[in-house]
């Protein structure tokens, strides 16, 4: 039987409690590791083929029988499995979730949480606090990017993540933003394509640029042609930090912004403002800190603020509420003239136009009232 363990995070008022609540939150490293272990392992693929001791198991996977069933008999209270009278382990709905090809699979995640690069980041956090420098700096004395530049393996494990976080968010923005008012998007920091791929299916009549580093981009083109002919789509090969190509009347930024400290973001932003052109629309996507009150708002601002940890200790950005991206904006030549909540998802689109705004906001009003409901 299927089941998935729950137990309360809530510390008791017991000093003696309180005390072991903290320290399973101190030792809280302990079962990341696990969990990133297992899923390199592919242990929930192996479960998926039917229940096992640990021994059936370790043959499964080429492992070490006696490690392996260490290191289950110690995580069996996390929940992603449990064990039979018959001495078997079987895979829980939580443990299937570790499993490779299954909707909404988190393994890819699980991984690319526990790579070597990301603990060492977390165990310089005090230098950030000191310093206000990301850990990752201290711990390899560049930026991240520049780390995975030069990590062909570690780069390649990170993009394969982010490709899997962005699915289902890349299809939001397509039914949610109408694109048909749009003849030539351009894709800044684009990545492997997923998201422009998706216009250019759902939107016929677009043209699309993806823009990105040479490392990045080369392997987007593989992925451009499953959406249509190369006379539909361009890549282009560059640093948005330096300049951003021209021609598009729309202006993707999805999940970019966040990795930069505000200075750096202001740059960039400027850079998408002196490459657009009157009529120019600049659509940003990001998570954006709710407010108070807004319903969900609980759930959401304790993704954000984990989301924002990883921005500090790792990579030197932020997560920003809807006032911080306006101010960002506003120092870089736009006005924020519309800002959409991706259904059932964290993320929110803000739609800018340069300034002096070539338009009216009425003709925003018109386009809130056109959107697809989908």
């Amino acid at each position: 039987m299927v089941e998935v363990v729950e137990e309360s995070t809530q510390p008791s008022e017991d000093p003696a409690a309180a005390s072991r609540h903290l320290a399973d939150l101190i030792g809280g490293y302990q079962v990341s590791a696990a969990i990133g272990a297992l899923a390199r392992l592919s242990v929930a693929d192996a479960l998926a083929e039917g229940p096992a001791t640990a021994g059936e198991l370790a043959l499964r996977l080429g492992a070490q029988g006696g490690a392996l069933a260490r290191l289950l008999e110690a995580t069996l209270d996390i929940g992603l499995f449990t064990l039979g009278e018959d001495g078997r382990y079987r895979l829980t709905a939580l443990g299937n979730l570790l499993r490779t090809e299954v909707p909404g699979s988190l393994r890819r995640y699980a991984i690319v949480s526990t790579e070597d690069w990301r603990w060492y980041a977390f165990c310089h956090l005090a230098h950030t606090l000191r310093t206000g420098e990301p850990g990752f700096m201290a711990a390899y004395g560049c930026r991240l990017w520049d780390y995975l530049a030069s990590h062909p393996d570690a780069a390649s494990s990170f993009e394969e993540s982010m490709t899997r976080i962005s699915a289902a968010r890349d299809q939001a923005i397509v039914t949610s933003v109408d694109f048909r008012r749009f003849s030539c998007v351009v894709d800044v920091g684009g990545g492997d394509g997923g998201l422009l791929r998706a216009l250019l299916r759902a939107y016929p009549h677009l043209h699309g640029i993806l823009f990105d580093l040479p490392r990045v981009s080369e392997g987007a083109r593989e992925s451009l042609e499953q959406a249509g002919p190369a006379g539909r789509w361009e890549v282009v090969a560059g640093d948005f930090r330096e300049a951003i190509p021209q021609g598009g009347d729309a202006y993707l930024l999805s999940w970019i912004l966040h990795d930069w400290d505000d200075p750096a973001a202001t740059g960039i932003l400027r850079r998408c403002r002196e490459a657009m052109g009157k009529g120019s629309s600049l659509l940003v996507v990001e998570m954006v800190v709710p407010e108070e009150g807004r319903p969900g708002a609980d759930v959401l601002r304790r993704l954000v603020r984990q989301v924002d940890l990883e921005m500090l200790a790792v990579v030197g950005g932020r997560e920003r509420t809807a006032a911080e991206f306006e101010q960002l904006l506003t120092a870089a030549g736009f006005a924020v003239v519309d800002i959409l909540p991706l259904q059932g998802l964290p993320w929110s689109v803000i739609e800018a136009l340069p300034v002096p705004v070539p338009t009216t906001l009425a003709r925003y009003a018109q386009i809130k009232a056109d959107r697809p409901t989908t």
